[in-house]
């Protein structure tokens, strides 16, 4: 018997459009594989739409808040449909940065020193010295984020803008040197990629996601020990969180003189992009793994009490 996936993807946050891309893709692959597929374009009828349609598993494509953050997977929970990914608790806790820093402290996983505050307070004054960056507390995809550079004379006024939609945000001190990221597919760490903005900027949503925007160095060049450490880090923040099928998760390494070669963990991405740009697959096709075996594995995996 085909087994019938509905495919949520789109969504309410910030991060719609790649939602859409990434479930796209997904969706086709899964049809390329055999698969009954039904794409949802989510909203609040969300679990009524479920409800009806009855699917075998659902392929969680949604990328940020209301999809990302164990809302999503609470209404699985409730409706006994099994779902890729993370389960409630593990996607609530990666999705709030301050929090899952919090357990990489206790779990012994280096990452940046860092407050939360309200965006008033973070407007007035510096709350660290420069260089720092203001992050969401919640965004993915680098939504919302600034750097404040060393020598600013005051924090950026766009905090207190009407377009600044985010009351509390997380200030972080600024680690210079190289983007490193590495992925866990079941339990398994995979490479490490360097990212390098193609402009020589930053890696922010332009050049995650605009063709051309990043250039990707697979196998990131570096030292043995520190290529092993990033796996074993990666494999500790997923485990620390308790997340299961795929996730990645982000570094900084800074390897300049003035660096002496920190190491941090930025974030973890419980669900990662799936977009023909995307870290994931990428790292899963060097590995032998093709983009179609990859989702229906994540599809075989699915299940609920994640």
């Amino acid at each position: 018997m085909t087994k019938h996936v509905a495919v949520l993807m789109g969504g309410l946050s910030a991060e719609r459009e790649v939602s859409l891309r990434s479930g796209e893709a997904c969706a086709n692959a899964l049809e390329a594989e055999g698969f009954q597929v039904t794409r949802i374009d989510v909203d609040r009828s969300i679990a009524e739409v479920l409800a009806k349609l009855k699917p075998d598993v659902a392929f969680n494509a949604l990328h940020g808040r209301f999809g990302e953050d164990g809302i999503m997977q609470g209404i699985l929970e409730m409706l006994r449909i099994p779902y890729t990914h993370s389960g409630v608790l593990a996607s609530a806790l990666a999705m709030r940065k301050d929090r899952a820093k919090d357990i990489f402290r206790i779990e012994g996983i280096p990452v940046a020193e860092g407050v939360t505050v309200d965006r008033e307070t973070a407007a007035k004054t510096h709350v660290l010295p420069p260089p720092y960056v203001i992050k969401p507390l919640d965004e993915g995809s680098s939504v919302g984020i600034m750097i404040v550079k060393e020598g600013a004379n005051g924090p950026p006024q766009e905090l207190t803008g009407p377009g600044f939609g985010y009351e509390k945000v997380l200030i972080e001190r600024f680690v210079g040197g190289r983007e490193l990221t590495c992925a866990v597919i079941g339990e398994k760490a995979y490479d490490v990629i360097e990212i390098r903005a193609a402009d020589g900027g930053w890696y922010d949503y332009n050049a995650k996601y605009a063709k051309g925007g990043s250039i990707h160095v697979l196998p990131a060049n570096l030292k043995g020990f520190i290529y092993q450490n990033v796996q074993e880090l990666a494999l500790k923040a997923h485990r620390a969180l308790g997340c299961r099928g795929v996730s990645r998760t982000d570094f900084r390494y800074d390897d300049s003189p003035q660096g002496g070669g920190e190491l941090v963990v930025l974030e973890i991405n419980t669900q990662p992009g799936m977009t023909e740009t995307s870290l994931v697959p990428e790292l899963a096709a060097y590995a032998g793994l093709k983009f179609g075996e990859l989702v229906r594995w994540m599809v075989e995996d699915a299940s609920c009490d994640r």
